[in-house]
This record gives C-alpha cells, sequence and structure tokens, in this order.
C-alpha cells in the first residue's frame, strides 16, 4: 500500500526555514488546495483544504529562497501522522507531507529555472550520487520536539 500524494495548491504564508541542532536545514510549507465542483441544481461549490509539510537539507533553502506566499506550487510526498500529548495531557495528532519535491505551478504563471550546484561531491550522470538513479537519498531521523507545549507543528 503506497500513501504518496501529489496535492497543487497556493502557499498560504512563506516558507519558514529552520536548522536543526546538528545544522541541517529544513522549511515548513503551508498550502491551500481548492476545490470547485457544480452541485446537482449546477450552482458552482468551493471547498478549500489546507496542508503542512517539510522539506529538507539543500532543497529546503532553495525553496525558502524562491517561493512566496500565495504561489502556486506543486508538491509531491508521503503522508506521515504524528501524535503527541499537550502538559496538560490533551492528545494531539496531525498529518504532514514528507515533501520529496515541490516546485512552481505553471497553469498561470511563468518561471525562470537555475540549476543550483549539488553538494555531496559525487560525479556523474544526472542522478543523485551519480549512479543513473533520479531517487534521492531518505532524510536521515531528526528528533522534532522543537514545538511549543500547545503549539501544532502547523
Amino acid at each position: 500500500m503506497s500513501n504518496n500524494v501529489t496535492l497543487i495548491g497556493n502557499l498560504v504564508e512563506d516558507p519558514e526555514l529552520r536548522f536543526t541542532p546538528s545544522g541541517v536545514p529544513m522549511a515548513k510549507i503551508r498550502l491551500a488546495v481548492n476545490r470547485r465542483w457544480r452541485d446537482q441544481a449546477g450552482e458552482w461549490q468551493e471547498d478549500t483544504s489546507y496542508f503542512g509539510g517539510t522539506v529538507w537539507r539543500d532543497q529546503a533553502e532553495t525553496v525558502a529562497e524562491s517561493l512566496q506566499k500565495g504561489m502556486r506550487v506543486i508538491v509531491t510526498g508521503r503522508l506521515e501522522q504524528r501524535s503527541w500529548e499537550t502538559q496538560e495531557g490533551d492528545k494531539r495528532s496531525i498529518v504532514e507531507i514528507a515533501i520529496d519535491e515541490v516546485g512552481p505551478s505553471l497553469r498561470w504563471a511563468t518561471a525562470n529555472v537555475t540549476r543550483t550546484a549539488r553538494s555531496g561531491g559525487a560525479g556523474g550522470g544526472g542522478g543523485y550520487g551519480g549512479g543513473g538513479s533520479n531517487t534521492p537519498p531518505p532524510p536521515a531521523p531528526v528528533a522534532r520536539d522543537d514545538y511549543g507545549p500547545d503549539e501544532a507543528p502547523f
């Protein structure tokens, strides 16, 4: 069973760039996904859902530099659920996107793409590590306990 998702929506706020205690960059984004349809009476209906996700490493810094509130983006990744308990004993839960790829939507916009230099020093063909694979290495596990006791991650 796969939990991969692709979402297209507008950024609700500028990406928030942070660094873990060990210096690994991470960027949090929130997007609004609008759905519009005609009901049985032929009237237009609209609904908006909000999703949050995290981008890691070099891509996090690029996202923070390149994307701004209001931009329409395409996000692909995996759904992850986290649960925690507040200091008052209330149980909280959230579903987030572990983002693999993010970029601007070109449906109603144009973009100028500039290739960034990759870190890691591996040479070779157009993939990660030069082995011809376009699949990035998975991010290392990072503790995510930097939220306040009553603060949801997004």
